[in-house]
């Protein structure tokens, strides 16, 4: 006869034996996370590169400057170049401080630099519409961009001839001419640019019911900003090359005229002295544009 045993095991586990796995992992990541706490408090803000540092870059932009002036003044003192080739430092700052004190150096960066911005402002402006209208529209593409990629081709001076029997030697023809300069940077960089946006950023922005104008300001003009700033960058430097051009030709004012004039009367520290003062103000437009991608890189970026 065959014994019976009886089942004593439970069908189901206690409820406190089912939730040890569990309990015992919750509690192993709450004391890590406790235990990581300290060290996330005391880790330290990742520290700023020795060379973006304002003072430092300050300085090491000095660096070169110092050296060639350096150098200048070693060769002049030696005797490497005669006067009549290479006037010293102080020739050109004493030519500097006369033309100063006679009221003609202000004047004529004064009028340099105002040739220079408006010029700018109006070939600047021409350049980001028509820009955006080739780089937004294939058929403005199609349309615009063969004769105005031949017209940048044209040099400079070229230009100067035809600006003096049309617009005379007024500044009317100066200012043309500038704005001719500034144009085709600006248009160049922003058509190129927008042919490049994104598509799921324009989609995205379609989406949320941008149209026209308001899709270009809030979804495509910020994607573009760096390269319109680039193009802004080269488009002032444009400017200051082609106010040289215009002002040798034309003029009786400027920078450009002071070299001419002291070409003509074998000046050559004042030549010196006018190339100096255009590196000059040209540094100090392009740290304006530099300040305007800061503040666009604020709003936009």
């Amino acid at each position: 006869m065959t014994e019976t045993v009886p089942r004593t095991l439970p069908r189901t586990l206690p409820r406190t034996s089912a939730r040890t796995v569990p309990d015992a992992t919750a509690a192993a990541t709450a004391f890590a996370f406790a235990a990581s706490a300290p060290a996330a408090r005391t880790a330290r803000a990742p520290r700023r590169p020795l060379a973006s540092r304002g003072w430092i870059a300050l300085g090491g932009g000095a660096v070169l400057p110092v050296l060639i002036l350096a150098a200048w003044q070693l060769t002049t003192a030696l005797g490497v170049f005669t006067m009549a080739q290479l006037p010293s430092p102080a020739m050109v700052w004493q030519a500097g401080v006369d033309l100063f004190a006679s009221g003609l150096l202000g004047q004529y960066a004064a009028i340099s630099t105002q040739r220079v911005l408006i010029g700018f402002a109006v070939g600047a402006a021409l350049g980001i519409a028509l820009g955006a209208l080739v780089g937004l529209s294939r058929a403005a593409d199609v349309l615009f961009a063969p004769t105005l990629g031949a017209i940048r081709a044209v040099p400079s001076l070229a230009w100067v001839p035809l600006l003096i029997l049309w617009l005379k030697i007024g500044e009317e023809s100066k200012l043309t001419l500038i704005a001719i300069g500034a144009f085709f940077p600006v248009y160049t960089t922003v058509s190129a640019a927008l042919r490049h946006v994104d598509r799921q950023l324009v989609e995205a922005g379609r989406a949320f019911g941008l149209r026209g104008a308001r899709l270009f300001t809030a979804v495509q003009l910020p994607a573009v900003i760096p390269a319109v700033v680039s193009g802004l960058r080269l488009a002032l430097a444009q400017a200051w090359l082609f106010l040289v051009a215009a002002e040798l030709i034309a003029s009786s004012m400027g920078l450009g005229f002071l070299l001419i004039d002291s070409q003509n009367n074998g000046r050559i520290d004042r030549i010196l002295l006018a190339i100096i003062l255009l590196a000059i103000l040209g540094k100090l437009t392009d740290a304006a544009v530099g300040l305007f991608e800061r503040w666009a890189n604020r709003k936009w970026g």
